[in-house]
């Protein structure tokens, strides 16, 4: 492995991004001519970096330090990962197989390029365009590996008490005259005083070591001894919220430093929605509803923030949004806090509660359609665990200058949505 930065292509990918000077995919080593690019992923064999007046190139199928279920991915992947950032995950995973296909036909260079799941893809890409310095996926280059166990070792040897103290500094005349004596009574005093460590010397012990699979247990654990209500709940009321003294006995999902816990809200994937991830965006972040555009695809992950007063009055919590549960793994199930619906249960089926009555008991429901027009009758009967909100009907002869009610719905879905998440025990770092 790579023992410096200059050495590693995942850092050098993350230098070129930043600098904003990508790496051109190449069929040699040392490309000299503009016949030696090569942009299909399938013919190119190496990744030529030129940023900051430096030329480097890597094999696309080296190992890298981004780790999926613990092995490394290589760079061929890492880098169609990127190329593919902003496109849907159906747009991803087929350009994953055409490529796995060019790889494996007579005459392509064999190999296989590894599907990243969507959590995995938006950390390694927020992690490589700098949005964040840290990622439990991305193993440490062995020069920071070997420091930090340093560091480790000698705050566990202080915490011990085998080293420690402060050691000072004899002046040119002491140094002359030869060490000093110390005074018995003071070796003696300071024999019976008992070394301390600090913190980090405490929680590390004698080794670095990964606790992330302790959140992964902990999260499983809290879904099972959180209190679930008999039926749905009312998010708004402040009455609904945890018992104090059970929440104090529930120890907190273990988080990164400056790293938060993303609440997640789903969409209706129904074709007869009227908010889909085209237009979501509009609604809930510049409170201004425009039909939703199906002639072009659109992402099925976005990220939208919003300031959230009695949660964080400091910080916006980043919201992930999703039409769709195909990617999730068990613990996403605790991050999800709102759920729109059009009334149809099949949307239900994939979920880890498949009965809306236990579903609305743990995030809130969210029904938007046109106003003047009934609520369904489904959606009445699931209770105050769904907020019905009515909207004008489109108008293109208006546009968008008639639509001023639009902002004062979206302010009466973010309140449900803050009131749920309180009553259900989200604070500044996520659920309690």
């Amino acid at each position: 492995m790579a023992t410096t930065e200059a050495e590693d292509p995942l850092a050098n990918l993350r230098q070129a991004i930043t600098a904003e000077v990508l790496p051109i995919p190449t069929t040699t080593a040392d490309a000299t001519k503009a016949t030696d690019a090569e942009p299909n992923l399938a013919k190119a064999t190496h990744l030529q970096f030129n940023h900051n007046d430096q030329h480097r190139s890597f094999p696309l199928s080296t190992p890298t330090r981004f780790l999926s279920n613990g092995n490394p991915v290589d760079l061929r992947s890492v880098f169609l990962a990127y190329q593919n950032k902003n496109t849907a995950i159906p747009d991803y995973l087929a350009a994953t197989q055409k490529l796995n296909e060019e790889l494996s036909a007579p005459g392509g260079l064999g190999g296989r390029v590894q599907n990243l799941v969507f959590i995995e893809k938006l950390d390694l890409i927020q992690w490589l365009e700098g949005q964040s310095d840290e990622s439990e996926n991305v193993k440490p280059l062995a020069g920071e590996a070997a420091v930090a166990a340093a560091q480790a070792g000698g705050a566990a040897d202080i915490a011990s008490g085998n080293v420690g103290g402060i050691a000072t500094v004899p002046s040119a005349g002491a140094a002359a005259r030869g060490p000093k004596q110390a005074d018995p009574r003071l070796v003696e005093i300071y024999n019976g005083e008992r070394r301390l460590g600090d913190s980090n010397s405490i929680l590390r012990g004698i080794k670095p070591t990964d606790f992330s699979h302790v959140r992964k247990h902990a999260e499983a654990f809290l879904s099972r001894t959180r209190p679930r209500p008999s039926g749905p709940t009312v998010p708004a009321s402040s009455s609904s919220a945890p018992n104090p003294a059970l929440v104090s006995n529930l120890k907190k999902p273990v988080t990164r430093p400056g790293r938060r816990i993303e609440p997640i809200i789903l969409l209706s994937p129904s074709a007869s929605s009227l908010l889909r991830m085209s237009n979501i965006k509009s609604f809930l972040v510049d409170g201004l509803y425009v039909p939703p555009d199906s002639s072009s695809a659109s992402a099925n992950l976005l990220h939208i923030t919003r300031l959230l007063p009695s949660i964080d009055p400091n910080r916006p919590l980043r919201f992930i949004i999703v039409d769709g549960t195909e990617q999730f793994k068990p613990d996403y199930w605790d991050r999800v806090v709102a759920v729109f619906t059009t009334g149809q249960t099949w949307q239900f089926k994939s979920y880890k509660w498949t009965q809306p009555a236990e579903l609305f008991s743990h995030a809130l429901g969210i029904y938007v359609g046109w106003r003047g027009e009934d609520v369904p009758g489904v959606v009445k009967g699931w209770g105050r665990g769904v907020v019905a909100a009515q909207i004008d009907k489109w108008s293109g002869a208006q546009g968008t200058s008639m639509r001023w009610r639009d902002r004062e719905v979206v302010e009466g879905l973010w309140g449900a949505i803050e009131e749920g998440m309180r009553a259900r025990g989200w604070g500044k770092d996520g659920p309690r």
